[in-house]
């Protein structure tokens, strides 16, 4: 993809230009302009790829989403509430419908006229509704729209609306997507008090499926480190507020014992629970309350699920940071249910990479586990998995990491491994992948092959170019 990028009224004007002066059906016109810009290493993942309205007169009109702009414009002028509705619903339709048309809107004054709206709705439920999914849609990877009256709106909105479930849940998807990718976003609401909010929106409102786990993903993204503008972000401190003021580990665990059926919001748990798992006391805490037990069983239930079987082994892989804990999961039977899971799913690089981290992690520090892992076919799985996908460096890796933690505290291990064809994989990964080299020689070397160690520092100090 191209790394430069041009206007929406370049690309326009190109496209009729094909249409007037080369006489271009409208689709071939705008078909000849995108390779035209792709040639040239444009990125037009910004830009509506399409012919202009036209009008009763013949003329080209503006682009749809901008037409429904205007008419939203209008209708919050004149506080129109039926036109309000109707206008608000089809922006957020058209916003869903084409990330270029939700930049376009964006970029033209689209946030604006939608929070106007949103205030104007504050004792109309049905229109603050509309106006809440036209905000959410507008948002989606566009956080930066977002501004101190938006994160106020919204925290408010939770806060006088908290009993009221499909409010919350419009508000909640809003607070999500201006947090992703956006550190001041997140710790201006969490600054705010939008933690509390979460977990109480989670424990008040149990019953609904969606609303519990777009609440849990919410606090998910709150502990992220995603936004490459800032040098270091409070992911860690957010984690710990999550636990420690706001009980966080206990709401989202009761509140997975009434979606025992619901795989899809067990997942969404799981996925915080494993972001949450940043301290020893927090991993023994969600053993406690039997987070590990829910686990294991949603492990063993959705087998057939990828996306909940790969949320699953990462959510394991963290709580096993605890080494007391790493013998609960063992002693639960996670790790047969780990290797099936990368057996069956042999395949699916993510789930082989996320099933040999929990594995390793399993068997770090513990001879114990190291046994019981390779009885159990783990070693022989992960070197499948390595033959699987020998260019995915992730799943490389973390096969390495598992076999040098097998053998590294257990040396009678050493001799079954290599005789699956450990050595001659572990060769190949270093060899392809030069992430993989310190770790694919320390597996090299615990197994007790021949390797070359290379000495980094001598500690001579030499002589600084002047």
């Amino acid at each position: 993809m191209g790394s430069r990028q041009i206007a929406q009224e370049t690309f326009d004007d190109a496209v009729q230009e094909n249409i007037t002066e080369f006489e271009m059906e409208p689709e071939e016109a705008v078909r000849e302009a995108v390779q035209q810009f792709e040639a040239q290493g444009v990125d037009l993942s910004n830009i509506v790829k399409a012919v202009r309205p036209v009008s009763e007169n013949g003329q080209r009109q503006k682009h749809q989403i901008l037409l429904t702009l205007e008419s939203l414009g209008r209708a919050v002028a004149e506080q129109d509430a039926a036109r309000l509705r109707e206008q608000l619903s089809s922006l957020a339709a058209q916003c869903k419908e084409q990330p270029a048309s939700r930049c376009l809107a964006g970029r033209s004054g689209a946030y604006a006229a939608v929070l106007s709206a949103c205030r104007l709705a504050a004792e109309d439920r049905d229109l603050l509704l509309r106006a809440l999914s036209a905000l959410a849609a507008l948002l989606d990877g566009q956080p930066d729209l977002l501004d101190a009256a938006g994160r106020e709106l919204l925290l408010r909105s939770l806060r006088e609306r908290r009993d009221d479930a499909e409010a919350t849940l419009a508000a909640v998807r809003c607070v999500r997507r201006a947090c992703l990718k956006h550190e001041r976003n997140r710790q201006a609401f969490v600054k705010g008090g939008v933690l509390p909010v979460l977990t109480g929106a989670i424990a008040r409102h149990g019953g609904s499926a969606e609303l519990v786990g777009t609440a849990a993903s919410a606090l998910r993204v709150m502990t992220f480190d995603d936004d490459i503008r800032v040098p270091f972000g409070h992911a860690h401190d957010h984690a710990k507020m999550i636990v420690l003021e706001n009980d966080g580990l206990r709401v989202l665990i009761e509140a997975a014992k009434a979606f025992t059926d619901n795989s899809g919001v067990l997942s969404e748990l799981c996925a915080t629970l494993s972001r949450l798992s940043v301290r020893n006391e927090f991993c023994q805490e969600i053993v406690d309350l039997g987070g590990l037990n829910f686990m294991v069983t949603l492990l063993a239930d959705c087998m057939e699920h990828p996306d909940v079987v790969k949320q699953v082994l990462g959510a394991i892989r963290a709580v096993a940071g605890n080494d007391d804990v790493k013998d609960a999961i063992v002693d639960a039977g996670a790790t047969e249910l780990i290797v099936l899971a990368i057996s069956q799913h042999l395949g699916n690089p993510q789930i082989c990479e996320q099933g040999c981290a929990a594995l390793g992690v399993l068997a770090l520090r513990k001879p114990d586990n190291c046994g019981v892992i390779v009885e159990g076919g783990g070693a022989a799985a992960a070197l499948r998995a390595m033959k699987a996908h020998p260019r995915e460096v992730a799943v490389q890796k973390q096969a390495c990491m598992l076999i040098r933690n097998l053998v590294s505290r257990s040396r009678e291990l050493c001799g079954p491994i290599l005789a699956l064809g450990a050595e001659a994989l572990i060769a190949e990964a270093r060899a392809a992948h030069r992430d993989c080299d310190d770790v694919a020689r320390a597996a090299l070397r615990d197994l007790g092959c021949q390797v070359e160690l290379r000495e980094l520092w001598t500690g001579q100090r030499g002589g600084l170019a002047q």
